[in-house]
């Protein structure tokens, strides 16, 4: 992939400041982050929304998992050079994108996401893993925002249990057993174009979307290189920074187009191995 972002003198890249930098390493999270102009999430949107318009809603098909294996502009977004340069500053130069999701709410939509740490059943090596968050509309309090539990992430693993209710968004529906007092929340609340990051164990979850306004966001799963898969079938990933010394993933093809055949077949033979690693141990397949 070449030289580190880190290495480069162009002054238009987002870097972290200490404080920022701290504040994640403390805190578990940070926030708001300006990756895209309005008008490029704008444009990112309407992309989106172009599909939903001939397929239906993307949350309701299997793309909302792994899109940047079937949609080109996705797979331009998980490259962006902003995105690229925040994930360098916490995790190091060489860079995996082990996932992406799409985290829609309708307006009105009951979905909510139950507090959890993303560690519990994704099977990796090391928390050396982030996601980032990046807003296509308006993130807030009135449409579901995500909201945190600042230092959460500092504890030991907690158990879960899964529900698998219908309106919870979560593979699984699992919740962390864990009491969170409303005046611990953080609301981070984002505008187009912005994003957030948070650590792998932080407790996080959203509320149900209680306004006329969609709420579109998509997590980018972010890992270095040396991390790998401990459970279930050899997993996939796309490099998206710098070098892979230890070669612990399958590399995923980059798509040449649009929801084409060949972009299809690929995503479904991924899809279904994420599974088996997501799913490992459940009764039920959401």
């Amino acid at each position: 992939m070449g030289e580190s972002l880190l290495t480069r003198s162009r002054q238009t890249i987002v870097r972290l400041t200490n404080s920022q930098l701290h504040k994640y390493q403390n805190e578990g999270y940070s926030y708001p982050h300006r990756v895209l102009e309005t008008e490029q999430a704008v444009n990112y949107r309407k992309k989106l929304e172009s599909f939903e318009s001939r397929h239906g809603l993307l949350m309701k098909s299997p793309f909302k998992n792994k899109p940047h294996l079937v949609f080109t502009w996705v797979h331009e977004l998980i490259h962006n050079p902003n995105i690229l340069s925040l994930a360098e500053n916490i995790l190091g130069p060489n860079l995996l994108v082990w996932g992406s999701n799409f985290w829609i709410k309708e307006p009105y939509d009951p979905a909510y996401v139950s507090w959890h740490q993303d560690s519990t059943y994704w099977g990796l090596s090391s928390p050396e893993v982030m996601t980032i968050w990046v807003a296509l509309s308006a993130s807030n309090s009135h449409n579901g925002v995500m909201r945190v539990v600042a230092k959460t992430h500092l504890n030991e693993q907690l158990s879960h249990k899964d529900t698998f209710s219908g309106n919870n968004l979560l593979t699984r529906g699992q919740q962390a057993e864990i009491e969170v007092r409303e005046k611990d929340a953080v609301d981070m609340n984002l505008n187009p174009g912005e994003a957030s990051l948070h650590h792998v164990k932080l407790v996080h979850g959203s509320k149900a979307n209680k306004s006329n306004e969609r709420r579109i966001g998509l997590a980018i799963r972010m890992i270095p290189t040396h991390v790998r898969q401990t459970i279930g079938p050899r997993d996939f990933a796309t490099l998206v920074l710098g070098e892979d010394h230890y070669k612990h993933f399958e590399y995923e093809r980059a798509p040449v187009r649009d929801l084409g055949e060949a972009e299809r077949q690929e995503h479904l033979r991924i899809n279904d191995l994420n599974k088996k690693i997501l799913y490992q141990g459940a009764d039920t397949v959401k």
